[in-house]
């Protein structure tokens, strides 16, 4: 057997950033780094950007993932089209397919055409053919009435094209458990909080160490489509949507009506932003403007759309929240094209923007320890992952629940690809795997 097919991939396909691993039979584990201006990276950013070359007297689609697409999306250079946080219409059966110039893109096309370029610049460790690939799923999809089975169906048809059909498909936070997991030297239960862009997702699993082997048991799990893109979609509403139009008016057929909320809708999932370039609601918000009221504000959302500015205001937003985890107040600050807007936010603010979205997350934490059987005051450590861990508002609600002192937390974006590549040197990886393994 080659020395490569004793090797494990463990693959986290995040909503705003992706991670591989890749874990040898001794248990030595670590990231499929990217050689990117002069770094390396460990993190891949979901995102693509298309463009258009000419090529004699046609023209051809280029394609560029991660770091590479966002230095040809700000270059803007050619004609284009940036998409960002589309694992969230994985579960979506209202999105059939984006036209991308002259072609038609389902999700799996986008994805595996995304895994592609990070196969491309991955270099030859990420080797589809190896026995063991652990890919990472939510517990919980994101998007409305999610269908879990057209997901994993999606998933399953991204990563075949690839060769990687033979993939096991297991819940993030069990991936992040077993990460954690290493460092235990005596038996535990463990809550896992896996904070994403798209889900926040929990499970709890049962630790134990028998002749020196770590043995796992899943007792429960559960998630929510409730995450860091929520909590930036509240700063978006509160600060940024009533600038551009939202709660104005507009004349039709003699009446005066409200401008419709569901184009502010889109700031509430990054990746339907980047496809109302293309889906008809540019034409319909320029007769809009041509009928409102005051037409200014709208005109300033025609110009993020039409100018490609959603990722530099999504950037401006997720600095704010971070911000807002170091500091009591921050100044909101976004600028481009005719839209500029400024505003002193604070912490208080903040937290009662997002209040509603942190009681739903906390309800399903207690659903976690319902589905296990297992009483808060029996939990003996909280192992907390993801960006949004570091909200205040969040780490109060497990400090509140399980005490200071229980919660411990790791690198915020490696944890899950680590225990899903430890996963496939397990001696039964198959145990692991849900709605899609083999």
């Amino acid at each position: 057997m080659s020395a490569s097919h004793n090797l494990s991939i463990g693959i986290d396909f995040g909503t705003s950033n992706t991670v591989v691993a890749v874990a040898d039979s001794r248990g030595h584990v670590e990231a499929l780094t990217f050689d990117h201006g002069g770094e390396r990276l460990k993190v891949y950013v979901t995102a693509l950007c298309f463009w258009d070359e000419r090529h004699g007297n046609g023209l051809r689609t280029q394609v560029e993932g991660g770091p590479w697409a966002i230095e040809q999306f700000l270059e803007g250079l050619d004609p284009h089209r940036f998409i960002q946080s589309f694992k969230t219409f994985a579960a979506s059966a209202t999105f059939q397919e984006t036209r991308i110039f002259r072609d038609r893109y389902r999700f799996e096309d986008l994805l595996s055409t995304f895994l592609r370029t990070l196969v491309r610049h991955g270099g030859a460790r990420l080797d589809w053919a190896v026995p063991n690939v652990v890919i990472g799923r939510p517990v919980q999809f994101a998007g409305y009435n999610p269908d879990d089975d057209l997901a994993m169906q999606r998933y399953r048809a991204a990563f075949g094209k690839l060769g990687a059909d033979h993939a096991r498909y297991v819940y993030e936070p069990v991936g992040a458990a077993f990460f954690y997991a290493r460092q235990l030297n005596h038996d535990s239960t463990v809550l896992v909080a896996d904070f994403g862009g798209g889900t926040s997702d929990f499970s709890i699993m049962r630790f134990s160490r028998q002749d020196g082997v770590l043995r796992a048991e899943p007792l429960g799990h559960s998630g929510i489509g409730i995450a860091g893109d929520a909590f930036d979609y509240r700063i978006v509403d509160h600060v940024v949507s009533p600038r551009l139009g939202k709660g104005g008016l507009y004349r039709s057929m003699g009446k005066t009506l409200s401008i419709p909320n569901h184009y502010y809708a889109n700031f509430a999932r990054w990746n339907h932003l980047a496809m109302m370039k293309s889906s008809g609601d540019l034409k319909e918000l320029r007769e809009l403007a041509r009928a409102a009221l005051e037409p200014e504000p709208l005109e300033k959302f025609i110009d993020i759309i039409e100018y490609d500015l959603g990722f530099a205001l999504y950037r401006a937003v997720s600095a704010t929240k971070v911000a807002l985890s170091r500091h009591e107040e921050t100044e909101f600050r976004f600028k481009g094209e005719s839209v500029d807007i400024k505003a002193r936010i604070t912490r208080a603010d903040f937290e009662g923007w997002i209040a509603e979205d942190v009681k739903r997350i906390a309800g399903t934490v207690d659903e976690a320890l319902a589905n296990s059987g297992v009483s808060a005051s029996e939990i003996d450590k909280v192992f907390l992952t993801g960006g949004t861990s570091f909200v205040p508002a969040i780490r109060r609600l497990f400090v509140e629940r399980f005490g200071e002192e229980r919660l411990t937390s790791a690198d915020q974006f490696e944890s899950i690809a680590y225990g899903l590549a430890l996963i496939g040197q397990s001696p039964d990886p198959g145990r692991w795997a849900v709605g899609g393994g083999v």
